[in-house]
């Protein structure tokens, strides 16, 4: 079967303006006992594989914002039922549909628990599945006491740890964030709908089937919350349970996330796993190096396996040179992908390693930024388990499915890799055009893909026969709007000083004319490097571009602007020091991409704005402060004074008082005097990233208005980091159209 899911471009400002706590990191909807969801959908469709008459399932509720929004779509195992969420101002409910017949209904007597999960799932064979669910006879909520004095206090300590927002600050705070995070095992019969409850609520946050049900692996958070901490750092005990909830073995008491070497990690046993296959194992990793990275040591981490019935030692699998990242489990039950992180290097590294604890073998390594020689990722498919696993055939193969970035463009490949150590076998390539593999209906004959071509929706077809060359398709590309499909697009690639290359998307007017000279917004986010090959790596041009999202600077094409799109800006040095140089090269890269502008006859020097988001506007901004390049800015969701931020920020890893005079040199509310150019500034009210507060905006706003600078600020109400409205993406886009207008003029004149 295939589900064509409709999704919504934006969630309703009712769901946006139900009353929020913040508690423990988390900003969440009480009633739903979940955050609203930022990807939810409208309809839905389903369809054979094999063809037959599409069925249109019927969400209720889609027309009224007071009913809810529908989310996290999921299969069952087999194939045979289908699963959706409904967020609520009473409760996040859970549905589940017939693939055969599309009958669609509510479970009855459920609410789920999302608080802590993000929406996962547990299932218990294909039929069943065990889920977090809202506690029964729980009471109302602890009443808000009297206002008092809020007191904060931090022992002394010898290790850096970060702030964060939405912290824990009273002892009522600790009591509510309990009441809503207690949750309770759930095992819910998808066949006649019934529930039944499993051992005592608890504070879970993650659930999981051991191999073929033979346990569960849990992890509940304990008491004391420490108020420095978001909740994933609290204390955790880590459980095997059996079949009705009753506990088998505790593996782990896991400390809070406290005395941490910067860079570091847990010194005891972290990040377990159930294995997904009958032989029923847990994993874990183990620190060999107290979990601080600047020990001289051999191997930095263990990865470790624990056997049914769960009574004896663990053994040891295999020891890493580097800091564990990632164990992906191949169908085969045997082996595993074993992925680690060259940190200082940053290179990542993958190993085929069996699950008895022989000799591992190398795949593959490369740098974290590496594009043109990047392996990819490994197909996966759902096991019996519910779990993601590496797809294997009979063959011992497995196959990596890459974006197959090169000069000429993004070309996806497929290549086969074999259990035995022999070289990888490529199976397919996009020739021309974008063409992603995604799963093997059939290993090695038939296989699923999707298709991307610029402003169009995307497209499934189904590939077979020899080399995998008879492509069919399997869903019908709707309608674009017209003015929207006849945006014209140039790919330009170019050199800076130094010879690093770099690139650009020139996005025109349906109308433009060879020889027009247009107002032109340079949209740009910084990107680091280690070296100038990496930072050269521009792919050619894609046939990819996708519809526009919200707030999107390419919807401003529509209204007679040039817009320069994903404007490479590439920041090269060590990876301690890189900021050390960032003012200099964002200024290299800005005149590289004015005098490449020059060239194309395209540009009026007086008609030239700079513009990003988050990282991209504290970019912009700063380009207004130490150039003279640009004649208008637009800055949204950025930070501006770098002490606000005192503990890092995007890849910068020392602290204020390390390097002071990075942080004071690279904010540019410290230049606000040397910026002549009209800033506009947009920022959510509501935006939870540490180092992007509201504040930032408002701060700088002040600034430059009490120099006599022009500035303009609109701050959006329920909006976070990015835009989740259709009334905030309406106004933004407004906002920076009439910004470009009043500043560079009208755009067809």
């Amino acid at each position: 079967w295939i589900a064509f899911l409709g999704p919504a471009r934006y969630l309703p400002l009712a769901v946006l303006n139900r009353p929020m706590l913040r508690l423990a990191g988390l900003r969440f909807d009480p009633g739903a006992l979940a955050a609203p969801p930022s990807l939810h959908y409208l309809g839905l469709r389903l369809r054979a594989l094999r063809g037959g008459e599409e069925k249109r399932v019927r969400l209720p509720g889609t027309a009224s914002e007071a009913a809810g929004v529908w989310h996290s779509f999921a299969w069952s195992p087999d194939g045979a039922r289908f699963l959706l969420q409904r967020h609520t101002a009473s409760g996040t409910e859970l549905w589940v549909g017939q693939a055969a017949n599309g009958v669609f209904n509510r479970l009855e007597g459920l609410r789920l628990n999302n608080l802590l999960t993000e929406n996962e799932l547990c299932w218990w064979g294909p039929d069943a599945l065990i889920v977090l669910a809202r506690p029964t006879g729980q009471g109302a909520a602890p009443r808000t006491p009297l206002p008092g004095p809020t007191l904060q206090e931090s022992p002394a300590r010898g290790t850096v740890e970060p702030p964060r927002p939405d912290l824990l600050r009273s002892a009522h705070d600790e009591a509510l964030f309990e009441h809503h995070a207690r949750a309770q095992l759930v095992r819910v019969n998808l066949v006649n709908g019934s529930l039944q409850r499993l051992g005592e609520p608890g504070l879970f946050h993650s659930v999981s089937m051991v191999g073929e049900r033979q346990a569960l692996l849990t992890e509940r958070l304990l008491r004391p919350f420490p108020r420095t901490l978001a909740w994933e750092d609290f204390p955790q005990r880590v459980e095997l349970r059996d079949a009705q909830g009753r506990l088998l073995h505790e593996l782990a008491q896991l400390p809070a996330w406290q005395q941490v070497p910067p860079g570091g990690t847990l010194s005891g046993p972290r990040v377990f796993y159930a294995s997904p296959t009958r032989d029923a194992a847990v994993y874990w990793v183990e620190a060999l190096d107290g979990g601080n990275p600047a020990q001289r040591v051999a191997y930095r981490d263990r990865l470790m396996r624990l056997d049914p019935p769960y009574s004896g030692e663990p053994r040891e699998v295999q020891r890493l040179p580097h800091r564990f990242q990632r164990l992906r489990f191949l169908d085969d039950g045997e082996h595993a992908l074993l992925t680690e992180l060259d940190r200082t290097r940053g290179f990542s590294r993958t190993y085929l390693q069996p699950l008895d604890g022989s000799q591992s073998r190398l795949l593959f390594e490369h740098a974290q930024r590496e594009r043109f020689r990047h392996p990819g990722s490994p197909l996966t498919h759902l096991a019996p388990s519910g779990q993601r696993v590496v797809q294997t055939d009979g063959e011992g193969a497995f196959w990596f499915v890459g974006q197959g970035a090169t000069p000429r463009g993004e070309r996806p490949f497929l290549d086969r890799y074999l259990l035995r150590d022999q070289p990888p076998q490529r199976l397919f390539q996009a020739e021309s055009g974008f063409e992603l593999p995604l799963q093997w209906l059939l290993p090695g004959r038939q296989l699923l893909s999707l298709t991307e071509r610029a402003f169009e929706a995307r497209q499934l077809g189904l590939r077979e026969g020899p080399g995998l060359q008879a492509w069919q398709a399997l869903s019908a590309l709707p309608e674009v709007p017209a003015p929207l499909r006849n945006l014209r697009r140039e790919f330009v690639a170019f050199k800076r000083d130094d010879g690093v290359e770099m690139s650009f998307t020139l996005v025109l007017p349906p109308e433009h004319q060879p020889g027009q000279k247009r107002p032109v917004l340079v949209w740009a986010y910084p990107q680091e490097f280690s070296d100038a090959q990496l930072a050269s790596q521009q792919a050619g041009a894609s046939d990819r571009l996708p519809w526009p999202a919200p707030g999107s600077p390419l919807w401003l094409a529509l209204d007679g602007f040039a817009v320069v799109y994903d404007a490479t800006m590439p920041v090269l040095g060590e990876a301690r020091t890189v900021n050390d140089g960032f003012l200099e090269q964002i200024q290299r890269n800005a005149v590289a991409i004015v005098e490449k502008l020059d060239e194309l006859k395209l540009l009026d020097p007086k008609r030239i704005a700079i513009g990003g988001q988050s990282y991209g506007a504290f970019m912009a901004v700063n380009l207004l402060a130490h150039t003279q390049l640009f004649k208008a800015g637009i800055a949204r969701s950025g930070a501006y004074n770098r002490s606000l931020t005192p503990f890092g920020f995007q890849s910068e890893r020392r602290h204020l008082w390390e390097a002071r005079d990075v942080y004071l040199r690279l904010s540019p509310l410290l230049f606000a005097h040397q910026i002549e150019e009209p800033l506009l500034l947009l920022h959510g009210e509501q935006d939870s990233s540490g180092g992007t507060l509201p504040l930032q905006s408002e701060r700088l706003y002040q600034a430059l208005a009490g120099l006599g600078k022009p500035v303009r600020l609109a701050m959006l109400p329920l909006e976070g980091h990015s835009l989740a409205s259709r009334e905030a993406a309406g106004h933004v886009q407004w906002e920076m159209s009439s910004w470009l207008r009043r500043h560079l003029g009208e755009p067809r004149r």
